[in-house]
């Protein structure tokens, strides 16, 4: 049997047809694509304006006058460096503490078989089927009733402060990654623990030695996904947090509203700049996200 090159195998490349079903595809997400970018771009292009040109010609317009008024004020007027410092107190440990806690349950549940084993997957994932709206009364009074040492809260208590805005996090995020990471741990060959079991090796090794390196494209694909949840959390903020000094950045845009007159074309600012974080994110980790989410999927 003969084998060729790459050079020498000039046989032309044949391009799959245009179906009608393709057309319709690709013109549906198109279609798509630009109802979900159109209220960002709006968003983004009414943050150039001044207040007093939408006020007179209407947001519908050609603008008259574009500058960085917007975000200068907002910048200052919200104090988004301070809350955005917040933002990354509550965000980055509640990622570590999730990932490390669903990954410790997704090793048990995937890698032993025991009569509890679903039962406790599904205790896991209840979280996230419990609407958040539904337990704000006793997540509040529990928290005024739980006590914590002044070097971990300023108030001696889980309200008003960050530990306690990172526990409600991983309470609710830590079901759906131990979901994901079970079912990825699932597709990892079980020859490699059983080697390593015959080496000698404990539990702990293993999980830490061989089953961790190789989940790190589903944990990069969960730390962007938790970023962006948790980050952009405002709900428990503004429950569990009385401080203004305390709350994340989303809770900055509250100061900018006023109880008569609300600029929006500052919103608008405003907004762009606490979303930012999160595209530059998303971004910088573009191709360990989709790799994540695509790996394990198929088996060969």
């Amino acid at each position: 049997m003969t084998t060729l090159t790459a050079a020498e195998d000039t046989r032309p490349v044949r391009k799959r047809p245009l179906s009608p079903s393709r057309i319709v595809l690709h013109a549906f997400l198109i279609i798509t694509a630009l109802l979900w970018l159109a209220p960002v771009a709006w968003a983004v292009f009414t943050s150039f304006r001044p207040y007093a040109d939408t006020a007179k010609n209407g947001y519908v317009s050609f603008p008259h006058s574009l500058s960085l008024v917007n975000y200068r004020t907002a910048w200052s007027q919200a104090d988004i460096p301070l809350h955005f410092w917040n933002s990354m107190i509550i965000t980055l440990p509640a990622i570590v503490l999730i990932l490390l806690f669903a990954a410790s349950v997704a090793y048990v549940v995937s890698r032993f078989s025991f009569w509890f084993n679903v039962p406790l997957l599904i205790f896991f994932m209840a979280a996230n089927l419990l609407p958040q709206q539904v337990i704000i009364t006793p997540v509040y009074e529990m928290y005024l009733r739980i006590h914590l040492p002044t070097w971990l809260s300023e108030s001696g208590l889980a309200y008003d402060s960050f530990i306690g805005l990172i526990a409600i996090n991983v309470a609710f995020q830590t079901g759906f990654c131990t979901f994901v990471l079970s079912n990825y741990m699932k597709t990892l060959p079980k020859s490699l623990t059983e080697a390593a079991r015959v080496d000698g090796a404990s539990v702990t090794r293993q999980f830490f030695g061989i089953i961790m390196p190789l989940c790190k494209p589903a944990f990069a694909a969960l730390a962007v996904l938790e970023f962006t949840w948790i980050y952009n959390d405002f709900f428990w903020a503004v429950v569990l947090m009385s401080s203004g000094d305390k709350r994340p950045i989303t809770s900055s845009l509250t100061s900018l509203s006023g109880q008569y007159f609300t600029d929006n074309n500052l919103i608008a600012a405003a907004s762009v700049l606490v979303a930012l974080p999160t595209i530059m994110v998303f971004a910088l980790l573009q191709r360990q996200f989709i790799s994540g989410l695509t790996l394990g999927a198929t088996k060969e």
